[in-house]
């Protein structure tokens, strides 16, 4: 069956061609497997709520119509304002044009959103589809200040400020030198444009649509992940060439229903972070959280942007998906409250998932792989401008693949986990590398959401490989303690104290300073090399003559082996003394460009001859080897072996005297290599 949708259309007609539809909701109330709904340009101010879902055969497709813009939004346009003085408007609105909640008298909050100076809300008000920054009060509308975080200072002029009575609310809000009267303002009424209120609605298509303007509530793994457009905790959708922006917290979230989040302890704290986790994942497991139910989503050739919490999230519900070809920006720059689940894609037990071809800039982090981060694949990405860093992998005892990226960050890794193999990377930032030994966190059998054993993070299991290295040029090489959250400072929970009146941080872990070595691998310098005998090889004899004290150290607590070679080091970048024969160069062999208006990025590579005979391995799955903890080998989910013999842009490489780095090259003199974004 396939049904039509026109804002010229009426719900009370056949919903064809001839006769369409006036709401989308009206045909997502009617499709079955096998059925295609198409939608034609207009704006659709509703939230789709599919009733039925596909089946892999058959799936139901949504998908715009091609003759213009299709729009679904969760805000509704309010032109009834009246000036009150200072560039300062003022509107009423009946509290019933708000659906599911009152999003101006409900606060945003959740696990791991951390406090700040101001209670924001889930409510927004959009000036031409941009959100204005919300106040406490309305002289900060009519006085208004610079936001000292905002990414764009002077946008966060202009404010909006909301009281809510028992029939209308009441909205304030300084436009500049703009009269709402005639531009396009708007205000949220709806947490969602996408989105099945029951879980298991499975192979639904979503394609070509402009969806903005919802505001679903932060969205913390060990609670109910809301997002402007998602699963909601189903199996095999497709979200493909959409234009996704301003959510107040997540734009598409493949995230999970179940939990003991914040709504179970909230002002009790008497479970620790990492206790309440493993809980879900046992709750999870339990309610069917398995391959065969949850996740292989496919999410593609999508814009993400000006979304505050994260561009794409997913809790246990992105096992086994795509994610490829995505353009992410502008995530997290209000910045009006922060929190642990901040970035331009935020997973946790990312099984199998594979992360390809994005481009991924101008958020507060990039990539940001929190627990069970295994079988995963990072592939071709392109990571710049991002303020804290481009990848973020945390306790996750691996294997998971890294392999022909550009991290142009300054800061390009934050390591707090063990069992990842990077291949034929160009690094041109700094590198965080610290263990976590507080907490034990899973791992599982492969290719399987069942749970094989646990482990802290001691660090290590590592192997870098063919992978170029281009300093910043500081000759410093010692390494620059900062703390957990260094690119934003928080205001401390003053509420919550340790018995030596210590302010302590719900998800944070305790005294969390980390080291921020320079580009390069010094950082494991304080790692056994693979080539040395592994910790775990130490004779009867050889652990009593340690001592007991020295024992329990060594085999609770040992750092895992790293295996570094065929590796490039440029313009100062710092080699690690397990890298002995790497070959460093002076010379200005490789320059970059970052054109924002040309959305443009340029590598010169001026002495391509340079960047030969580095290398002659071609990284195979059997090269690299299983991982310590979840003894798995670094393979397509599958379980296909991978052969790493094609650089970033699918050109074949030779079998021997590979070039280090993304890109092969083969000729002599000035190399130029754009990458559009």
């Amino acid at each position: 069956m396939e049904y039509h949708v026109s804002i010229k259309g009426n719900d009370q007609t056949l919903g064809n061609a001839d006769q369409p539809f006036r709401t989308i909701s009206r045909a997502a109330a009617l499709a079955v497997a096998g059925d295609t709904v198409i939608v034609h340009k207009g704006i659709y101010r509703e939230w789709v709520n599919p009733l039925n879902g596909g089946t892999k055969d058959h799936r139901i497709v949504y998908k715009s119509a091609g003759d213009g813009e299709v729009v679904i939004t969760g805000a509704e346009r309010i032109t009834d304002w009246t000036s009150i003085g200072d560039n300062v408007w003022v509107t009423e609105v009946p509290n019933a044009i708000f659906s599911v909640r009152h999003p101006y008298d409900v606060e945003l909050g959740g696990d791991w959103l951390f406090d700040g100076e101001l209670n924001v809300h889930l409510g927004d008000v959009y000036l031409d589809h941009k959100s204005l920054y919300e106040t406490d009060s309305l002289l900060k509308v009519r006085r208004p200040e610079v936001w000292p975080d905002a990414r764009y200072t002077e946008g966060s002029l202009l404010k909006w400020y909301a009281e809510v009575g028992p029939s209308t609310t009441k909205i304030w809000a300084n436009f500049g030198d703009k009269d709402p009267r005639i531009e396009n303002v708007e205000i949220n009424v709806r947490p969602y444009c996408f989105w099945p209120e029951q879980p298991g609605r499975d192979y639904i298509t979503v394609s070509g649509f402009t969806l903005r303007q919802a505001s679903p509530q932060w969205a913390p793994p060990t609670d109910y992940q809301e997002g402007l457009i998602g699963p909601h905790w189903s199996k095999g959708w497709i979200i493909e060439n959409n234009h996704i922006s301003e959510s107040k917290s997540v734009g598409i979230s493949l995230g999970t229903r179940v939990g003991t989040g914040h709504k179970k302890i909230r002002n009790k704290h008497n479970k620790g972070g990492t206790q309440r986790e493993q809980e879900v994942i046992f709750q999870a497991l339990r309610d069917g959280w398995h391959k065969d139910q949850v996740g292989s989503h496919i999410v593609r050739g999508n814009v993400i942007h000006d979304c505050e919490q994260a561009g794409i999230v997913g809790h246990m519900g992105a096992a086994f998906s795509q994610i490829y070809q995505n353009k992410i920006y502008n995530i997290h720059h209000k910045r009006l409250r922060h929190g642990a689940e901040v970035a331009g894609i935020k997973l946790h037990a990312a099984l199998d998932t594979q992360i390809s071809e994005n481009n991924i800039h101008g958020c507060y982090r990039g990539l940001w792989l929190d627990w069970q981060a295994q079988g995963t694949r990072i592939s071709r990405n392109v990571f710049f401008e991002n303020v804290s860093e481009d990848l973020f992998v945390e306790v996750c005892h691996g294997p998971y693949l890294v392999d022909h990226n550009l991290f142009l960050s300054p800061m390009n890794f934050r390591n707090m986990a063990q069992g990842g193999a990077f291949i034929h990377n160009l690094f041109a930032g700094r590198f965080v590398v610290q263990s976590e030994l507080t907490r034990t966190t899973p791992y599982h059998f492969p290719h399987n959401t069942m749970i094989a054993g646990y482990s802290n993070i001691t660090g290590g299991d590592d192997r870098y490989y063919n992978n170029v290295f281009l300093g910043d040029g500081d000759d410093t090489t010692e390494p620059v303690p900062i703390t957990f959250f260094e690119h934003l400072p928080l205001k401390p929970r003053e509420e919550e104290r340790d018995a030596n009146g210590k302010v302590v941080m719900d998800g944070v872990p305790d005294d969390a300073i980390c080291y921020l070595h320079p580009v390069g691998l010094g950082s494991y310098n304080s790692h056994p090399n693979q080539k040395d005998k592994p910790w775990w090889e130490y004779s009867k004899e050889e652990l009593d003559e340690l001592g007991d004290e020295k024992k329990a150290i060594t085999l609770g607590n040992a750092v895992l082996p790293v295996a570094l070679s065929g590796n490039l080091y440029l313009n100062k970048a710092v080699p690690s003394k397990h890298d002995s024969e790497a070959k460093k160069s002076t010379q200005k062999v490789m320059d970059m460009t970052i054109d924002a208006l040309k959305g443009e990025v340029t590598l010169h590579i001026l002495e391509s001859q340079l960047l030969q005979d580095i290398s002659n391995t071609v990284i195979t799955t059997d090269f690299l080897g299983k991982t310590y903890h979840a003894h798995m080998a670094f393979e397509q989910p599958d379980g296909q072996a991978l052969q790493l013999d094609t650089d970033f842009f699918g050109l074949k490489r030779p079998e021997v005297n590979l070039t280090p780095g993304p890109f092969e090259t083969s000729e002599n003199g000035v190399l130029n290599v754009v990458i559009k974004f």
